[in-house]
């Protein structure tokens, strides 16, 4: 998985590409665990974003939580089979996206 961010005050906008597996997960809790003190906006960008496993739902879920008490926090670009995943296991309702492109294939829980 390849990780870019970018930076702008109190913004942070992080481009993730690849696969969010329990390998990459873990680096990007490792890599985000500081950076994340004193950003009020976080927009995660999952347009090349090829694959997310439960390990990968259970950390958005956890920057979802940690940025709903400091501020705010987007998912924009996602991918069909990427929003499937989220949308199958209910994490979609957790989340907040930045614009809500529905999938053909949607379960509300």
């Amino acid at each position: 998985m390849e990780i870019k961010k970018f930076s702008d005050g109190s913004a942070l906008t992080i481009v993730l590409s690849g696969r969010l597996d329990a390998v990459t997960a873990l680096e990007l809790d490792k890599n985000l665990s500081a950076e994340l003190s004193g950003v009020d906006d976080l927009t995660v960008d999952l347009a090349d974003l090829e694959y997310i496993s439960s390990a990968g739902l259970r950390l958005l879920l956890k920057i979802q939580k940690r940025m709903d008490k400091q501020g705010a926090m987007r998912i924009k670009n996602v991918r069909e089979n990427v929003r499937e995943v989220l949308d199958m296991t209910g994490f979609s309702n957790h989340l907040t996206f930045a614009e809500d492109r529905k999938t053909k294939f949607s379960v509300s829980f």
